[in-house]
């Protein structure tokens, strides 16, 4: 019976005399997707794993083909990745994420030029360990931008040039980059990508923008680039979040800030956990890393409901947020497809089971996304 159903549902056949005469495929419409249902509002866009890239994930590919029309990759195109060894570049896996969008008509955002975590030791001393100065850095940044960039011109709509440079209290980060140039690093960086790519846009990247000391930091920086004539398109706005952190309305103060100031704004890398926080104001820092205990992983065998409907009002309660401030707000990315892939999992803390994207570890939607495509989202 479930057969003959099937082949009801799968073809429109006109029968006489029980010969079949003409048989044909019903038409179909393409399965709706987020950007569908997001299109007028802004892009929405998910970072892309290895396996994603390579076509081994063919589930979460056909999910990301439904639901995104923008990419950014999760790692191949950090420093330590494209540029191991100095001067040994290796866009092997880099190409193929390029060639993905290229194919499948998507924004793509390039991942990020320079960041002081994820970039290999090389990069700041010379052949006996010894600090490089201020000349060689400098040529290294020069090369290493030009190179990435040129590679993808026309290609890569718009590219995060410096990731994470600004700390809670508005003070400069002192990463090896600020030590040996100052903040003349960042200045460098947007100068040298615009030089490779005068059509790409250009964006800052940080996480916990909520806080009032980095908003206003970042404003600041923002203000110093413009008045030297700098190109700066936007602020990437980094989503990990927790049930607790940041406040809406403490976000929507950054969201309003930063706009005021010239710039697009980007939610990327959203993800929200569920776990308790293993310290004190943990925010994405990667360098972080804590001790595993059973106490800060409550949900190995799922979400209980009361925990599922709470991340629910929590991510309806951010997209509330971005939907108000559309005329704003450019993209909001997801990092990561499913709950798991995410690096939640194993940040801070390895071998913990978390539930922060919008697509369960079944590559099922949860309910925000049909809501949000079903038009029932208020």
């Amino acid at each position: 019976m479930k057969y003959l159903q099937f082949i009801r549902n799968a073809v429109t056949c006109s029968i006489v005399a029980l010969t079949v005469v003409a048989c044909s495929a019903p038409k179909t419409a393409s399965p709706i997707g987020l950007k569908d249902a997001l299109g007028d509002k802004f892009l929405i866009g998910t970072a892309m794993n290895t396996a994603q890239i390579i076509g081994e994930d063919t589930v979460a590919v056909q999910l990301i083909k439904q639901h995104f029309n923008s990419i950014v990759a999760e790692n191949v195109m950090k420093s330590e990745v494209v540029q191991p060894v100095e001067g040994e570049f290796d866009f092997s896996l880099a190409d193929r994420f390029v060639d993905f969008g290229t194919k499948n008509n998507m924004h793509m955002v390039g991942h990020t030029l320079l960041w002081h975590s994820q970039a290999p030791d090389w990069f700041f001393v010379d052949s006996v360990g010894s600090t490089v100065s201020a000349d060689v850095l400098r040529e290294r940044i020069r090369k290493h931008i030009h190179t990435v960039v040129k590679r993808y011109k026309g290609k890569i709509s718009g590219w995060d040039v410096v990731n994470e440079a600004i700390e809670d209290d508005g003070s400069w980060r002192k990463s090896k980059f600020y030590e040996i140039l100052g903040e003349e690093y960042v200045k460098l960086a947007f100068e040298f990508a615009h030089e490779a790519d005068p059509d790409a846009e250009l964006y800052y990247n940080d996480y916990s923008m909520a806080h009032q000391g980095r908003r206003e930091g970042v404003v600041k920086m923002v203000k110093w680039l413009q008045e030297q004539g700098i190109r700066i398109d936007g602020i990437g706005m980094q989503g990990h979040m927790t049930m607790e952190f940041p406040a809406y309305d403490e976000f929507e103060k950054s969201i309003i800030a930063f706009s005021e100031a010239g710039m697009k704004v980007m939610i990327t890398e959203m993800d929200i956990t569920v776990l308790p926080s293993p310290g004190p104001n943990v925010g994405a820092e990667i360098s972080l890393n804590y001790e595993y205990q059973q106490e800060i992983n409550p949900y190995t065998e799922g979400m209980p409901d009361s925990v599922s409907t709470a991340l629910h009002n929590r991510y309806a309660g951010f997209f509330r947020l971005f939907l108000k401030h559309s005329d704003k707000i450019t993209r909001v990315t997801l990092w990561g497809v499913n709950d798991a892939q995410s690096w939640r999992n194993y940040w801070p803390v390895r071998g913990r089971t978390d539930y922060p994207l919008l697509f369960d570890r079944n590559y099922q939607p949860k309910k925000l996304v049909e809501e949000l495509i079903s038009g029932t989202f208020i």
